[in-house]
């Protein structure tokens, strides 16, 4: 079939419907087959996106058929009012006929109108020539890149790491979870947050760590449907939350998603992050599962040696590009 751009295809605002969301996850699938966003995911982040974050989408129609997807956004991690990320999915089947071509144009002339925007990123894996050409053509740079490593639970031998665990028990450390973690402490949320906030602002990203307020970042922990408090460690010094392991929940009920591996600045390089990963996947065995998946910037060598040990499988890297749109 071929597509006349001017009059075959239109670009609606998405509605917030759940047959929006619904079809806005079929996207995403297609596209992406190992794509494991739910529908209940994806309205829990548009529900807890901080106001001033700007967020667009549209869906993309040929006739009465939902074929793509576009947006643009501002994260809330690294903030900043004229930089953007960009994000365009077409159906496999309608991929080649220009439809990409036309998203972009419309999203990059309405940022330029309303935002005079600076910057744009777009994320693409590094194994879809299709997009990387696409971006390459419009002036895109390679900027960082990340690893998803995935890791065989049946192929895991807690015996052969159990000295990780050892080590930081006998320098006194206590390791929790996060249901143990709220019983214990009237003020843990507090707490968490406050040991979150450091530690996430040492998370590899092209740009300055911008911290969410208190209320956003607890609703977007305790309110998420991946949220497993039993699969959430914490290794406490005392009272002092040191060091966190984050297991959540995944569409694939045998799969948990590693969230953030994190040692606070001052328990460094004592062992906490192994032995938290380490009880972690211990846990996740024990009751069966057979996956757990995370990701990590390239340039994060501490975590991917630990990865590496643990027998972690690196799949095919995620690009995150950007563009100077002034120069352009």
């Amino acid at each position: 079939m071929t597509i006349n751009t001017n009059q075959d295809i239109r670009l609606r605002l998405f509605s917030g419907s759940i047959e929006d969301y619904t079809a806005l996850v079929a996207i995403a699938r297609a596209v992406f087959p190992d794509d494991h966003d739910t529908v209940e995911e994806i309205q829990h982040w548009d529900a807890t996106r901080p106001a001033h974050c700007v967020q667009r989408r549209w869906l993309v129609e040929v006739g009465d058929t939902i074929i793509g997807a576009a947006e643009y956004f501002q994260p809330q991690w690294m903030y900043h009012p004229r930089k953007f990320f960009i994000s365009i999915a077409v159906h496999p089947a309608w991929q080649g006929r220009g439809i990409g071509k036309y998203c972009y144009d419309i999203l990059m002339a309405d940022l330029q109108q309303q935002y005079q925007v600076e910057q744009v990123r777009a994320n693409c894996r590094e194994d879809y020539p299709r997009s990387l050409t696409f971006l390459c053509r419009r002036g895109f740079r390679e900027e960082m890149r990340t690893w998803e490593s995935r890791l065989d639970l049946r192929l895991f031998d807690p015996m052969l790491f159990a000295e990780a665990i050892h080590r930081v028990v006998d320098q006194g450390f206590t390791i929790c979870n996060l249901n143990e973690l709220l019983a214990r402490f009237p003020d843990a949320r507090q707490r968490l947050y406050t040991a979150m906030m450091e530690m996430r602002a040492d998370v590899p990203q092209p740009e300055p760590f911008t911290p969410s307020d208190f209320t956003s970042w607890e609703r977007s922990v305790f309110e998420s449907p991946t949220l497993y408090p039993e699969g959430y460690f914490l290794a406490l010094d005392g009272e002092e939350i040191a060091a966190v392991s984050q297991l959540w929940k995944s569409a694939d009920p045998s799969v948990l998603m590693t969230g953030l591996t994190a040692t606070r600045r001052m328990y460094r390089k004592r062992g906490l992050a192994m032995a938290l990963k380490v009880h972690a996947l211990s846990f996740a065995k024990a009751l069966g599962y057979r996956e757990v998946r995370t990701h990590n910037a390239t340039t994060n060598q501490a975590m991917l040696r630990i990865n590496d040990a643990l027998g972690f499988v690196k799949q095919p890297a995620w690009i995150e590009f950007v563009k100077d749109v002034s120069i352009v």
